[in-house]
């Protein structure tokens, strides 16, 4: 499985958009621990990943809360709770409203 996603994987961290690049490079980049971008953990693609803390962090776009947006990230939290992994999601509107929040949420969640 990983095979198959890693391509997507790779393209993804080139890609990343306006708000994963800037908690990437104003925040998580300069954490004292290793952050992992566009990681495969069985059939999916998180957006970070802590291994030290066992820690998935989620930014969601309008996508994420459409249509079976809502339904598809319910089994893929599921899926990774059994795997024991936290999950925190943040929209991309808390990262451009209220940075410094989701920043100190993350800090306060992983207990770096």
């Amino acid at each position: 499985m990983a095979d198959r996603l890693s391509p997507n994987a790779r393209n993804l961290r080139k890609e990343m958009t306006k708000e994963e690049r800037r908690l990437w490079y104003d925040f998580l980049k300069g954490l004292p621990v290793n952050v992992h971008r566009q990681k495969v953990i069985g059939p999916y693609i998180v957006d970070f990943y802590i291994a030290s803390t066992k820690t998935v962090i989620e930014l969601d776009g309008s996508q994420h809360y459409e249509g079976s947006g809502p339904e598809k990230d319910a089994q893929r939290d599921a899926y990774l709770r059994d795997h024991g992994l936290q999950v925190l999601r943040y929209s991309n509107l808390d990262v451009i409203r209220h940075f410094d929040a989701v920043c100190q949420d993350i800090l306060n969640k992983t207990e770096l």
